[in-house]
């Protein structure tokens, strides 16, 4: 394995007790206003008029391609993703058709203004698609996007272990992808068996070689910690294991336990599930092992290489957070198709359909299947602009946030303020006349300090919906 320098490391520090007292359910901050704060006013004719908006400024920005297949062969029992379980393949040809019509409009739409320099597939399983129908539809979005060269461009895939064969990774090189994302969540046996996903240790392995020795440029690898049956123990064999591999980011989620609103997870047995001080436990122990490793602490659950984009973005300042996560293209439009796809176009997001039916059904009458959105105001964008930057960089300026807004940030956050000095007392911020800064023990809870600047949290936001800070 390659030698890291750990001096490369940002600090991040994990206090257990102050997570302990602080954590809360709250968003997740891969937007705002967050999805559930979208409306069923925002349609087809809105997003149009976004688009034509794009136009009128002129000098188009690159775009964001966000492509959901939302097939999968079999449910893993954690899962809170929008997907359909199904072992007709079939059902993937009719979607394949009614995706690519959908590409050909978005394609129209943005006619002359569709450089692409990002792309991201999703789901569901991405690969439950053939190798072929996985061909066909990179030719297509290629005939009405005009993409940045390989070297430049960032184009990823999630891959299943257990769907794809090595042959099928050098394939999806050739198709274009130049960055992997492998689901692994946990190599313990026991864990599988308790989550439905049994994922022998081996196939995994010859997946990542497989990706190196086809030279995709990035690999990367999904952890979960907080699973039933899991343990400080397993998880650093885990642990072990995945850095032995080499990936150059990892991300590693804490699950989310809401059976109440996931149905998969009811099947969860509640008396399998770790205690809320083993999964604290569980993740002091990912911080520190990841950190000797070498690994950055990016922000929320990601670590990655300091020689990765990721960690080369964050230290210059150019690191975004989108729906997929964090990004290393900040200017990026976002167009996203596929059922239940969300995108952001200019001061705009919008949701698609998220029922293969009604998907089917606005596409044959020729309109994108637009749900919901919302169209950002000036506080939102301002506040969405804050939120970003806390979530990517631990700091803003005042002093910057004055010249693109015009607000004197003093008194237009005034109670945001007061509010912050409870979290200042605690360790999590330091406040000043000039900066807001993320302290190395607040990093772990920067969600808790952007719900501070949320102002739809104080109007009827449905709490139990979102996960745990922590």
């Amino acid at each position: 394995m390659k030698a890291i320098p750990v001096t490369a490391v940002p600090s991040v520090e994990f206090d257990g007790a102050l997570i302990r007292k602080l954590s809360q359910s709250g968003p997740r901050y891969t937007s705002y206003p967050t999805a559930d704060r979208f409306s069923e006013g925002y349609g087809y004719r809105d997003y149009l008029m976004a688009v034509a908006g794009l136009r009128t400024r002129g000098a188009p920005r690159p775009l964001s391609l966000y492509l959901h297949i939302p097939f999968c062969e079999s449910v893993c029992y954690y899962c809170a993703c929008n997907k359909v379980i199904t072992k007709n393949r079939d059902k993937a040809a009719v979607y394949l058709d009614y995706l690519k019509r959908e590409i050909e409009m978005q394609g129209r739409l943005f006619a002359g203004m569709n450089q692409v320099e990002q792309l991201h597939l999703g789901g569901g399983t991405p690969t439950y698609l053939s190798d072929a129908q996985m061909g066909e539809l990179m030719a297509h979005v290629r005939r009405w996007f005009d993409f940045a060269p390989d070297d430049s461009g960032e184009y990823s895939i999630e891959v299943d272990p257990r769907t794809v064969s090595v042959e099928r990774v050098h394939s999806l090189r050739r198709q274009g992808f130049n960055r992997i994302s492998l689901g692994v969540q946990d190599f313990d046996p026991e864990v599988q068996k308790a989550v439905n996903r049994v994922q022998p240790e081996a196939g995994t392995r010859a997946i990542i070689d497989a990706a190196r020795a086809a030279s995709f440029r990035s690999v990367s690898i999904d952890l979960i910690y907080g699973l039933p049956k899991q343990g400080v123990e397993s998880m650093e064999r885990t642990l072990a294991k995945v850095i032995e591999t080499d990936p150059d980011r990892i991300a590693i989620y804490n699950y989310a336990h809401l059976p109440h609103i996931f149905k998969p997870q009811r099947r969860i047995s509640e008396a399998d599930m770790p205690t809320p001080d083993a999964r604290l436990d569980m993740l002091a122990l990912c911080i520190r092992r990841l950190a000797g490793a070498g690994y950055n602490y990016i922000g929320m659950d990601h670590f990655a290489k300091p020689d990765d984009d990721l960690a080369v973005a964050q230290r210059q300042g150019r690191l975004h957070r989108n729906f997929q996560g964090y990004s290393t293209h900040a200017e990026a439009d976002l167009v996203a198709c596929g059922v239940s796809a969300i995108g952001s176009v200019a001061a705009t997001y919008s949701q698609n359909v998220k029922t293969l039916d009604a998907y089917y059904a606005l596409i044959d009458k020729n309109e994108l299947p637009v749900a919901r959105g919302t169209r950002l105001s000036m506080d939102d964008a301002l506040r969405r602009t804050i939120i970003q930057m806390l979530m990517c960089g631990f700091e803003l300026s005042v002093e910057a946030i004055e010249q693109a807004y015009p607000v004197a940030f003093a008194d237009y956050f005034a109670p945001e303020l007061e509010r912050l000095r409870t979290l200042e007392q605690d360790g999590l911020v330091s406040v000043t006349p000039g900066w807001l800064t993320v302290t190395p023990k607040g990093r772990l809870m920067v969600r808790n300090i952007c719900m501070v600047f949320d102002r739809y949290l104080g109007a009827g936001a449905d709490m139990p919906r979102y996960s745990k800070t922590i």
